[in-house]
C-alpha cells in the first residue's frame, strides 16, 4: 500500500487526495512524537484487552492485535520501523502498520477511542514516568548533599546577603539551604504525579462513547490510580504538560543559584571550592585557566526550560474546550526541558560529590566585614539589659572604631570598648569569635554544628520515608 493511499484509509472517503506538501510539514507530528511509541502500544494493549473482556471485539481480534503491536514494539525498538510523515503521527504510523501485518483485524483497535484521548493518554503515561525519573534524580542528589552537609557540619563560612558578608555560618548549614529546596522541589514532583494519575481512555474524541467500556479497567492496567471524570476536560487538558514545566522550572532555578554560587567560590578571588577536572575545561589561550563550564551551562540551560513553560502557557492561554490542533505544539518543550533536567541534576549531583572544599579559605573570609557585629550586639541585650536599639547604635560605633583601626572587633582592647559603653566586660570576647559565634545559633534551624547535624538525621529520616512511600505507588 502506497503511503498516500493509507494516509487517505486513515482519514475516511470524505478526503479524495492527500495533504500537499506545505501542509504535510506543518501538520505532521511524527518528527518528535514518536518519542511516545511504547506508551502508544502499551495503551492499544490495555485498550484491546478491554475491548474484547466487554465483549466490544472478539478474543481472536484482541490476540491478533496483540501479537502485532509487540511486533511493532520490536521493530521501533531495534530499528527497523519506517516512520512516514504521510501517516502524521505515532498513532497513525502504529495503526497502518498493525494493518499490514494483521489486516482487517487493526481496524477494530480504534472502536471506542479517538486520537484526542489516545494522545492525551500517551502524554500523560510519557509525563508520569519522567517525573518519576526526575524524583529518583532529585533523591540521588539530596543524598549527595547529606553526605558532604555531614562533612562539614562544623566548617566556618561567611554567610551573606546581598552578597556583603553578614554573619558567620557553616558550610554545612549552608548546603542543607539546598536540600531544603531541592525538597520542595520533590515534593512538588509527586503532587505532580498525584494530580495527574488519571486515566483519559474512554473520552473518546469529546463526548465520551456509547459502547460499554471498562474505563477502570484501562485505567488499572496501566497504572493509573482511576479515569478522569469529564470528557471534555480530558482531551483539552495540558495542566499536566504545565505542571511539569512549572515543575521543572523551579527546579532549574535552584540548580542555577547553586551553579552561581560555584562559579563565584571557584573564582580565586573567593577559592572556597576547586572544582575536579571532570566538571572543568581550560582555556585554548590562558593555560593557567580551570573554568567552571558545568556549572555555568547549567545556569545557562534554565532559560531553556523557563522558555518551554512560557511556550506553553501562551499555547493554551486562548484555547476554547474541548482539543484543538494547537495542542501539537505541547510536546517538544516537554521533551527537551526533560532531557534538559536530566542532564542538568546528573552533573550538578557530580559536582556537588566531587567538590573539593577549602576550609581555610572559609575560615578566613567568615571573619572578614566585621561579621559577629550582630553577636556583640546580642550579647550587650542579654549581659548589660540594653534595648537591641541601643546595642546596635554601640556595636555600629565599635564597628567604626575597628575599621579604623584595620583590625577585628575581637581585636578591640577592652578599654575602648569600655569607652564606648560602660557596661561592657571582658565577657564580650567570648562571642566574638567567628566559631563562638556559629556555636552560638543552636536556634531551631539555625547554623550551630550541633543543629546542623539534627537537621541531617531528621532529613536521613525522611529520605527513608519517601523511598517506602514510592514503593507503594
Amino acid at each position: 500500500m502506497s503511503e498516500n493511499k493509507a494516509s487517505n484509509r486513515m482519514w475516511g472517503g470524505r478526503f479524495a487526495s492527500g495533504p500537499d506538501a506545505v501542509m504535510e510539514a506543518i501538520n505532521a507530528s511524527i518528527g518528535f512524537d514518536k518519542k511516545l511509541y511504547a506508551q502508544d502500544i502499551r495503551g492499544s494493549l490495555a485498550h484491546a484487552a478491554m475491548l474484547a473482556q466487554t465483549g466490544i471485539i472478539s478474543a481472536e481480534d484482541e490476540r491478533k492485535i496483540a501479537h502485532g503491536l509487540n511486533t511493532i514494539l520490536s521493530e521501533i525498538e531495534a530499528g527497523t520501523f519506517e516512520f512516514s510523515a504521510k501517516l502524521e503521527d505515532i498513532h497513525m504510523n502504529v495503526e497502518a502498520r498493525l494493518a499490514e501485518l494483521i489486516g482487517p483485524a487493526a481496524g477494530r483497535l480504534h472502536t471506542a477511542r479517538s486520537r484526542n484521548d489516545q494522545v492525551a493518554l500517551d502524554f500523560r503515561l510519557w509525563v508520569k514516568e519522567e517525573l518519576q525519573r526526575v524524583d529518583a534524580a532529585l533523591g540521588g542528589l539530596l543524598e549527595a548533599f547529606l553526605v558532604r552537609a555531614e562533612e562539614h557540619a562544623a566548617t566556618v563560612m561567611p554567610g551573606f546577603t546581598h552578597l556583603q558578608t553578614a554573619q558567620p555560618v557553616t558550610f554545612g548549614h549552608h548546603l542543607m539551604a539546598y536540600v531544603e529546596m531541592f525538597g520542595r522541589d520533590r515534593s512538588r514532583v509527586r503532587d505532580a504525579i498525584d494530580r495527574l494519575d488519571e486515566c483519559p481512555l474512554g473520552a473518546a474524541a469529546l463526548a465520551g462513547t456509547g459502547f460499554p467500556v471498562d474505563r477502570h479497567m484501562t485505567a488499572k492496567a496501566l497504572g493509573f490510580r482511576e479515569p478522569t471524570r469529564n470528557s471534555i476536560d480530558t482531551v483539552s487538558d495540558r495542566d499536566f504538560a504545565l505542571e511539569f514545566l512549572s515543575v521543572a522550572a523551579i527546579c532549574a532555578t535552584h540548580l542555577s543559584r547553586l551553579a552561581e554560587e560555584i562559579v563565584v567560590w571557584s573564582t580565586p578571588q573567593f577559592g572556597f571550592v576547586r572544582l575536579s577536572d571532570a566538571f572543568s575545561t581550560g582555556s585554548s589561550i590562558m593555560p593557567q585557566k580551570k573554568n567552571p563550564d558545568a556549572a555555568e551551562l547549567i545556569r545557562a540551560k534554565t532559560g531553556r526550560i523557563n522558555g518551554g513553560l512560557v511556550g506553553l502557557l501562551t499555547v493554551m492561554k486562548g484555547l476554547p474546550l474541548a482539543y484543538s490542533k494547537d495542542m501539537q505544539e505541547d510536546k517538544e518543550a516537554i521533551f527537551d526541558a526533560a532531557e534538559t533536567l536530566d542532564l542538568m541534576l546528573a552533573a550538578m549531583t557530580g559536582m556537588v560529590g566531587d567538590l573539593e572544599v577549602n576550609s581555610r579559605a572559609m575560615r578566613k573570609a567568615a571573619g572578614s566585614g566585621f561579621s559577629t557585629a550582630t553577636d556583640l550586639a546580642d550579647w550587650l541585650v542579654r549581659e548589660a539589659s540594653l534595648p537591641f536599639r541601643e546595642a546596635h547604635h554601640v556595636t555600629g560605633r565599635a564597628v567604626a572604631l575597628a575599621e579604623e583601626r584595620k583590625c577585628g572587633l575581637e581585636k578591640l582592647p577592652l578599654d575602648d570598648l569600655k569607652a564606648i559603653h560602660p557596661a561592657v566586660t571582658d565577657g564580650v570576647y567570648s562571642v566574638l569569635s567567628v566559631m563562638n559565634s556559629v556555636k552560638s545559633r543552636t536556634s531551631y534551624g539555625g547554623t550551630a554544628p550541633a543543629e546542623v547535624r539534627r537537621q541531617i538525621r531528621a532529613w536521613r529520616k525522611r529520605l527513608k520515608a519517601d523511598a517506602t512511600a514510592m514503593k507503594r505507588r
